[in-house]
């Protein structure tokens, strides 16, 4: 496939070039990407090695080198499709104004553009603060290896952007879920289901039993939602069940019931004295709520999209988590879903809308030289 634009080529090499969360190599080619993308640019870039079998991390630098609290934009280069979707299931194709393709709406259309507005802005010399683009290898999975660094860059910034997709024809995210990640055990006393059956405590019954109190703490008035949507347990269909093993995800809306249902979620207990449940994890990320400063640099931004030509709206508050969670909570004004336009995220109808490219690096390019 060939595009009359040059701009748009470098793109699809950027989606030609699969990199899900644990293909190390994957990913680091995307770090390589980035890194010759600013060779032309007066920007420090710095590569941090990543850990625990997952890939690098980039920290660009640009603009004024003073100790004032600077600007903060993140961006993630992990994405949840398996090597070989560019080639069978999601092939790379544009269709009128949709670009289909891996990853390219959830971040990777973002993350180019927004890179793009990053460098520009450092050749021209204008921001009037620090700036930090922090690239990141593990959002899709939580963020284990660089959750410090992006509460350590968010403490020191006067305000956080991320690239996250936008939602919606192009809504901006001000407040996201807390996103909270338990897996509990259910162990029972395992026994022949014919000749033995009386003397089994079947684990998986337990488990039914337990994940019924589970759904149960779902309050959609509170913003609450509780789901297991994975099970597993057992050994033979004629053997009564000793473990059950499932995990539960947790969306919560506020600080408080994210440690109401902690506590609820992590003190369950057995029917019956004969079985045994253990329940670990916690909060994955914490509630992204909008504040009052939150507010007002959203106000910021949809000036800006004013003076470009386009009405910059704020989302509902958004059920999925980012890395804008993180530093949301800490108190820093964060906006998200500054990236691309589009729909199909983690979905074989993924695309990106190639229309929603220039106006919205346009917006970044103001807000990394007006905040």
């Amino acid at each position: 496939m060939t595009s009359s634009s040059p701009d748009l080529d470098a793109l699809l090499t950027w989606i030609r070039t699969e990199s899900p969360t644990h293909d190390r190599a994957g990913v680091n080619l995307m770090m390589d990407l980035v890194a010759a993308q600013m060779q032309d640019a007066p920007v420090a870039v710095e590569r941090i090695p990543g850990t625990d079998g997952l890939g690098d991390v980039l920290v660009l630098r640009a603009g004024p080198r003073t100790d004032e609290p600077g600007i903060l934009v993140m961006s993630h280069l992990d994405t949840v499709h398996p090597v070989g979707t560019v080639d069978s299931d999601l092939p790379l194709r544009i269709e009128g104004d949709r670009l289909y393709g891996p990853g390219v709406y959830d971040m990777k259309g973002g993350a180019w553009f927004c890179l793009e507005a990053f460098k520009d802005v450092a050749r021209k010399g204008t921001a009037a603060r620090p700036l930090v683009f922090l690239v990141t290898p593990d959002e899709e999975i939580g963020s284990p290896i660089t959750r410090p660094m992006i509460e350590d860059f968010g403490r020191r910034s006067a305000c956080v952007l991320v690239t996250e997709p936008a939602r919606d024809g192009g809504q901006i995210v001000t407040a996201r879920k807390g996103v909270g990640r338990f897996e509990v055990h259910v162990e029972g006393r395992p026994a022949h289901a014919g000749s033995r059956h009386k003397d089994g405590r079947n684990a998986v019954y337990e488990a039914a039993r337990q994940i019924l109190a589970i759904e149960a703490m779902t309050d959609y008035s509170r913003g609450i939602t509780t789901s297991v949507g994975l099970i597993a347990g057992g050994t033979a269909v004629n053997t009564v069940p000793q473990h059950c093993r499932f995990p539960v995800d947790l969306r919560v809306e506020t600080v408080a019931d994210g440690k109401a249902l902690t506590a609820a979620l992590l003190g369950l207990k057995p029917s019956h004295p004969d079985f045994k449940v253990t329940v670990t994890g916690g909060m994955n990320r914490p509630p992204y709520e909008r504040t009052e400063a939150t507010s007002k640099l959203f106000d910021h931004a949809r000036s800006l999209a004013a003076e470009i030509g386009f009405d910059l709206v704020s989302a509902p508050r958004v059920g999925g988590g980012s890395d804008g969670n993180f530093t949301a909570a800490l108190g820093i004004p964060t906006l998200d879903g500054l990236g691309i336009d589009g729909d199909g995220a983690h979905t074989l109808q993924e695309y990106g809308l190639i229309s929603s490219i220039a106006p919205r690096q346009k917006l970044m390019t103001r807000l990394l030289e007006t905040l």
